[in-house]
């Protein structure tokens, strides 16, 4: 038998990808011979065809940068079951839990993801959890304290009978099995647990609908107290404490609400994920610091195990400067309706190949950080470059906790203070508005500021110092979280990403600026760049929309004819696009219907959310708007309504490109029927337009959610307003093209 000690943690596997590798060289040859095809014939066609060149010399360079991250992909196997052999003391880890909103994110989801941290598979007196509320509610602190005299039941029981799903409102969603032999004390217990766990449900239901807590608002509480949730001081509570170090208790819980003033900018998520750093510094100080979303619960006991197997398995640090698990949802509809939510696709398919180059992304949730790589420390330095005040700060307790971290002691148990509450005060302190003036927070050092998407410009600034980043898949999943539902809800999310990449694009921190003058690999920044300029693809698939009901109006063609040989080379194209897509989905075990609801929400999404994120960014480029924020709603039950899966609409502009979109193909089909109907001669024998019309029947396939919206009312049917503002629109387009062709 071997010796688990001279067992690795983890192993890098390779994959065989030779049948993929051929077939992306196919479909570049084939985009390569339609572009050729269209250059050697430009003078022999209008605008129509000079426009399609364009776009598809666009979806060309697209698919290149597509390439490079398939080419080589890897994964990590990990054995947590060899962790304790190898390192002998595991070391502390910092877990940081984010809201910001107590009715969009109601209280209830986050006491479960707090509650499923409280309970993993991991030494409770190595373990310390943040939770920061933005919204500085009064509602999330009293759910939070009653969630910890649950926890108090809750973690023992999870742990004597090694309860898989630790989130409540998960497993307590299914009843008992009653064909298990289970033993009488469990059934009995289960019985208490799930009448405890309603109560505190009850309690927490109760508060939020009533909106105030029972009783005086004294001790804890008194800091509430006719609070503006725009407009405080900070309120750091230990609501719990392992004060006796157990290994099998009930690890420490913080609350954490930043200071806000009006005059200040907070920098929305980042600045709480900075706030959280220095406060955890100043009271537990661990090497290691998770952090998740408040509606990302833990759905393996075992993550951070995993997790370890990645951050401590490597001869060198340096490939594993933070662990990356996929976001996989658990509200997930049948047949994925809404598309784009659940990345699978991407999470089992395409980031692979990333991880094969420098690594993942950073994700921002489900994700475990080197607490000096978010300190700015690169793989081949010993310490941070330039004075400590200028750049951490000036607090007197966070200066004494940054060079323990800095000179790579791996843990800080025996170095945290004997009572938290003491270090309050200090905490208080690191957490004012004004803390960061005249520091590197926000640059050099901790999240970056910058753009609605701190994540992928927080990884990308760690990539760029040198530092890999490891992907982790344990089964079953490591996280599971709550998607968007509705069509304002999944928009606005996607606006929210698109416009925080291209602010990136447009920022001090382009990957390119990060080859030149950092450590990032060429082929990770075309693997940035191929995210970042997603949004802009927006632009030219706009233009390639337009151009079939423009030809059908106006008799011309930007694709070729029947009788011409490129037809074949189109058709080819996208055939094989779509049947690669498709094995995907298959591959995944997801349904055709699934694969074609992601291609019809790509179409919408690219109409609306998309489109719009570029006209915001450029707004903001000229300085004439700023970046707001926009939090996604989430949702308090575990169950999925099987009468979802519609399209909701609202008076939003973002709903208007769509609208048009599928007026004006629409309006094309009826004329090119029209034309048909009442001038048989001119078409018989004739294919022309035959490719033209097939692409706007395919648009309006895309869009058949705005079609059933045009004939319902409600949530479930486009605004009036929205309607006006899209005939007007589309009649203008039609004017504009008949007017362009008579010219």
């Amino acid at each position: 038998m071997a010796n688990l000690i001279s067992l690795p943690l983890q192993e890098r596997i390779p994959r065989n990808n030779i049948l993929q590798r051929a077939t992306d060289i196919i479909i570049f040859f084939l985009f390569l011979s339609l572009l050729s095809y269209r250059f050697l014939t430009l003078s022999n066609h209008g605008v129509a065809w000079l426009l399609a060149f364009l776009c598809e010399s666009w979806f060309t360079l697209c698919w290149v940068l597509t390439i490079n991250s398939n080419w080589n992909p890897v994964e990590y196997r990990t054995y947590p079951e060899r962790l304790l052999q190898r390192v002998g003391e595991v070391p502390s880890v910092d877990m940081f839990v984010t809201t910001a909103d107590p009715l969009l994110e109601p209280p209830i989801i986050t006491v479960n993801t707090v509650l499923s941290l409280l309970a993993v598979d991991y030494p409770a007196h190595k373990l310390a959890c943040y939770v920061s509320d933005d919204g500085a509610s009064l509602l999330t602190f009293y759910s939070l304290v009653e969630a910890s005299k649950f926890a108090k039941l809750w973690v023992p029981f999870c742990k004597k009978y090694s309860i898989r799903v630790r989130a409540p409102f998960v497993y307590f969603s299914t009843e008992i099995d009653e064909s298990l032999d289970l033993s009488p004390d469990f059934r009995d217990e289960w019985k208490t647990m799930k009448n405890e766990y309603k109560q505190l449900r009850r309690r927490i239901e109760e508060a939020v609908q009533k909106n105030y807590i029972a009783g005086d608002l004294t001790g804890d509480f008194a800091a509430f107290s006719k609070i503006d949730p725009k407009n405080h001081p900070s309120i750091v509570k230990v609501i719990w404490e392992n004060k006796e170090n157990l290994p099998d208790g009930l690890p420490h819980l913080i609350y954490v609400s930043r200071e806000k003033r009006p005059v200040h900018p907070h920098h929305f998520k980042a600045g709480a994920m900075n706030v959280l750093t220095r406060v955890s510094g100043v009271m537990t100080n661990s090497p290691f610091i998770l952090n998740v979303d408040c509606d990302m619960f833990v759905n393996n006991p075992q993550t951070i195990l995993h997790a370890m197997c990645l951050l401590l398995g490597f001869e060198q640090e340096k490939e594993s400067g933070f662990v990356q698990f996929p976001q996989i949802f658990y509200r997930s509809l049948k047949d994925d309706p809404f598309g784009n939510n659940q990345f699978i696709v991407f999470w089992k398919f395409i980031m692979p190949g990333i991880v094969g180059i420098q690594g993942p992304f950073y994700g921002g949730t489900g994700c475990f950080h080197r607490r000096k790589v978010i300190y700015g420390l690169s793989p081949d330095e010993a310490t941070i470059q330039g004075a400590m005040e200028t750049t951490f700060g000036n607090s007197v307790h966070f200066m004494k906790s940054v060079p323990q971290i800095l000179s790579g002691i791996k843990d800080k148990t025996d170095c945290q203070p004997a009572d938290l509450s003491s270090t309050e005060e200090a905490a208080n302190e690191v957490a004012s508005c004004v803390y960061e003036y005249n520091t590197s927070w926000g640059e050099r050092v901790g999240w970056v500021y910058g753009s609605a998407t701190e994540d992928v410009l927080t990884g990308l600034r760690i990539h760029s110092k040198g530092w890999r980043s490891g992907y982790c898949t344990p089964d079953p999943p490591a996280f599971l979280g709550d998607t968007p539902s509705g069509g304002p809800a999944i928009l606005t999310q996607q606006k929210r990403w698109a416009t925080g990449l291209l602010e990136i694009l447009v920022s001090n921190y382009n990957p390119i600026l990060g080859v030149i003058k950092g450590k990032l690999l060429i082929r990770q920044c075309l693997v940035y760049l191929s995210v970042i300029i997603w949004p802009l693809r927006a632009l030219p698939e706009l233009c390639y929309a337009l151009l079939p009901p423009y030809c059908i109006l106006t008799t011309t063609y930007f694709l070729p004819t029947v009788w011409e040989p490129a037809i074949f080379v189109s058709s080819a194209l996208f055939v094989i696009l779509s049947l690669y897509n498709l094995s995907y989905y298959l591959r995944c075990g997801l349904s055709i219907r699934s694969w074609w609801n992601n291609q019809r929400m790509t179409r919408i999404t690219s109409a609306t959310s998309r489109l719009f994120s570029v006209l915001v960014v450029i707004l903001k480029f000229l300085g004439l708007s700023e970046t707001v924020f926009e939090i996604t709603p989430k949702h308090q039950d575990s169950s999925v309504d099987t009468s979802a899966g519609e399209l909701t609409f609202d008076k939003s502009p973002i709903f208007v490109p769509g609208t048009t979109l599928l007026l004006l193909h629409m309006t094309a089909l009826a004329v090119g029927l029209l034309r048909i109907l009442l001038q048989p001669w001119a078409h018989a024998g004739s294919w022309f337009g035959l490719g033209e019309i097939c692409c706007s029947i395919w648009m309006v396939l895309s869009f058949w959610p705005f079609v059933k919206g045009l004939f319902k009312k409600g949530v479930y049917g486009i605004p009036s307003s929205t309607l006006y503002k899209s005939v007007a629109l589309s009649s203008l387009f039609v004017h504009l093209s008949l007017w362009a062709s008579s010219n």
